[in-house]
């Protein structure tokens, strides 16, 4: 039987770790890139690691102020933030040549929204077959690498595009 050793989930296993008060995205926005996990900050929309991604590369997009939904951004924000999810594309194709791409916003809790009152894009990169077993069966996503080895990586990679 091969093991999979994942020890950066264990304090998320046990209910541990950081407590947000506030706004998730509001506080990501306020720290040192590599504490927050962001990739990249653009005018008025940035790009986030998703500390407990379904993939390698998952990314959630989000404006810097505290917008509920596309309808109360700006005309700017809704534009930075589109073409941000098109960068995104081509950076996560860059460094993990995925197959294809889930885009999805959750608007309101009832739409699935863990942030409810922050709109923000997820950018998930895709491969032929990544649905396995453990995904299936034991209802356990694997993530081979390491968040600082993916935020060096991507955020890398949007500085370059920059």
């Amino acid at each position: 039987m091969e093991s999979l050793y994942t020890p950066w989930r264990a304090a998320y296993l046990a209910g541990e770790g950081e407590i947000v008060t506030g706004c998730l995205f509001c506080a990501l926005a306020g720290r040192r890139d590599e504490d927050g996990l962001v990739v990249h900050r653009g005018v008025s929309v940035f790009a986030a690691l998703n500390r407990y991604p379904y993939t390698n590369g998952h990314l959630m997009l989000a404006p810097f102020a505290h917008r509920g939904s596309l309808s109360a951004m700006s005309a700017a924000e809704r534009h930075e933030l589109v073409d941000l999810a098109a960068t995104s594309e081509e950076v996560l194709t860059e460094a993990y040549r995925p197959h294809g791409f889930n885009h999805g916003l959750n608007i309101g809790r009832s739409a699935g929204a863990g942030v409810a009152d922050h709109a923000h894009l997820h950018v998930v990169p895709r491969w032929e077959g990544d649905t396995n077993f453990m995904t299936v069966l034991g209802a356990t996503r694997t993530i081979p690498e390491e968040l600082s080895f993916t935020w060096e990586k991507l955020a890398a990679a949007f500085a370059r595009r920059s």
